[in-house]
């Protein structure tokens, strides 16, 4: 069982959550300081991946909840479909992530991190368009979601990014396609929420610190949104992950 944290420590993981939370609001890419975090304060990469997806939750909830007027499917992909792919993925990557030894998810989580660093720098700062040149088939749309999701259960950096991507190049103006993201992560994350829950590897007590820091981030988040560049919020994300990419390949 992951040992309690002490109180300062719990103070620290909670300003963590904190900032994670205004960073989902304004950008996304919280578990890129909630990971982080709880490696710091003692967990090892497993637990900590457990723990910060568990904890996130919350505020994602909120998120797809805010947008849930504006997310929809794409042609024949209803909403409902694209919902029930990321569920089901999220149940793979999960289980998959159970049943990977910690040692061996030690060894792989520096490239995962690397990998979502690379995603969350290009979908920060590539150019943007309103609506994709050439949409891409329902099908292909299903399966590139699917893959998504099982990724997203089993570790989830850049996972954003990835489906605000897919939804674009299939056609969604990205008002709706970010609200739709949300409701398609929320969804992944559920189900591995559900499967972590029984999880020794879970730390209660960082989890929830780290949640109600969240919770208060999206508060402040909400009120900073109109205020505060978003490139110096997702700068600091980026050098954050390649940092973390950099220490991790070293310990």
């Amino acid at each position: 069982m992951p040992s309690h944290l002490q109180t300062t420590t719990e103070l620290l993981v909670f300003l963590a959550g904190l900032y994670a939370g205004i960073q989902n609001t304004l950008a996304g890419g919280g578990s890129f300081i909630t990971f982080p975090a709880l490696l710091l304060a003692g967990l090892n990469p497993l637990a900590a991946n457990m723990t910060s997806t568990i904890a996130l939750f919350p505020n994602q909830i909120v998120s797809s909840l805010a947008g849930r007027k504006l997310a929809r499917g794409v042609g024949e992909l209803t909403i409902l479909k694209l919902f029930v792919l990321s569920v089901a993925g999220g149940i793979v990557g999960a289980i998959l992530l159970l049943h990977t030894p910690v040692t061996f998810f030690s060894r792989l989580v520096p490239w995962l991190v690397l990998f979502a660093t690379f995603i969350f720098a290009w979908g920060s700062f590539r150019k943007k368009q309103l609506h994709a040149a050439k949409a891409i088939p329902g099908g292909l749309l299903a399966f590139i979601q699917f893959i998504i999701a099982i990724y997203g259960g089993y570790f989830g950096g850049g996972i954003g990014f990835l489906m605000l991507a897919a939804l674009i190049v299939a056609g969604q103006e990205v008002r709706v396609a970010t609200a739709t993201k949300n409701v398609m992560a929320m969804a992944m994350n559920a189900s591995a929420v559900v499967l972590f829950a029984y999880s020794s590897q879970i730390d209660w007590h960082a989890a929830f610190a780290l949640s109600m820091g969240g919770v208060a981030g999206a508060i402040v988040g909400g009120w900073l949104l109109h205020r505060l560049p978003e490139l110096y919020m997702r700068g600091f994300v980026v050098l954050v992950g390649v940092i973390l990419t950099g220490w991790l390949f070293l310990r």
